[in-house]
């Protein structure tokens, strides 16, 4: 794992982007058991579901509240993933949620473009003041379908979403002009990589209509001073305890074992309510 916090210009970089990508954060052993244990995971597999993207496809997920002892959560609760996350969110901050996105081989849909603030607006956030990791568990690519987005998009603020299929999506009118004015990056990545990310910004995924598999696994951070107003399916502010980089490879070298499944909060497709209130695209 890369140790050495973020750069000044890094994180200046990131206020004027919406975005930051860190190359290596994870090392070739630590993604190399993450990817292992995912995809020997079977725990991992029951919790998926799939959600469809309104264009015939699917994105199969699975997704988790609080951080365990598993592979998973020592990522999540490593300190200088978090210590990134803290840097860039200005102060202390707890794990929201974690999820592991299963694009695969010719079947994994597409995203919509959104803002992850569109959700999480539902749940009772009153401040965008959250930051998601993206790491890359596969190498992505413009064929398997990486992470697009709009570079500065988090500064247009907050944008109206509707459902497209079973996810929220962006008023398409509005991106489309913003599509005009702005620059859309393609985000290609190799397994280790870390892309940080604003919970405004712009971004979405194509379909994957290559042959080689898209995972990754996306830790999301809310800053404490922002504890939702409301109970919701993600936690309000629960103290996050990190853990010695070290605990990632002592986690993901023991064969992978269940925990209790309400100690990890698994999170059901049909207690995801985030989108709910929105209206239908028509």
């Amino acid at each position: 794992m890369r140790n050495d916090a973020l750069t000044e210009k890094e994180c200046a970089r990131y206020a004027e982007d919406g975005y930051i990508l860190i190359k290596g954060m994870l090392t070739p052993e630590e993604i190399g058991l993450l990817g292992k244990a995912a995809r020997e995971d079977r725990v991992l597999d029951q919790h998926s579901y799939a959600k469809a993207d309104g264009e015939g496809g699917t994105v199969r997920l699975s997704l988790w509240n609080h951080p365990t002892d598993t592979v998973y959560g020592m990522v999540a609760r490593s300190e200088s993933l978090v210590g990134c996350a803290e840097k860039l969110l200005g102060g202390e901050v707890y794990h929201y949620h974690s999820k592991m996105i299963m694009k695969d081989a010719l079947v994994g849909g597409s995203w919509a473009w959104h803002q992850d603030y569109g959700y999480w607006y539902q749940n009772g956030v009153l401040f965008p003041l959250l930051t998601s990791a993206s790491i890359a568990v596969d190498r992505a690519t413009r064929e398997n379908g990486c992470l697009q987005v709009i570079r500065g998009s988090h500064q247009l603020g907050r944008i109206e979403h509707t459902l497209k299929g079973e996810q929220a999506g962006a008023d398409q009118q509005r991106v489309d002009r913003i599509l005009e004015r702005m620059e859309l990056v393609y985000i290609e990545m190799e397994p280790g990589d870390t892309l940080f990310f604003h919970a405004n910004l712009l971004h979405r995924s194509d379909r994957n209509r290559s042959e080689k598999p898209r995972w990754s696994m996306i830790c999301c951070y809310n800053a404490a001073r922002n504890d939702p107003y409301m109970e919701t399916h993600h936690p309000r502010y629960t103290p996050l305890a990190k853990v010695p980089d070290a605990a990632i490879l002592e986690a993901g070298a023991k064969r992978f074992k269940d925990t209790e499944e309400t100690a990890a909060a698994w999170l059901r497709s049909e207690a995801d309510h985030s989108a709910v209130s929105l209206e239908k695209h028509a």
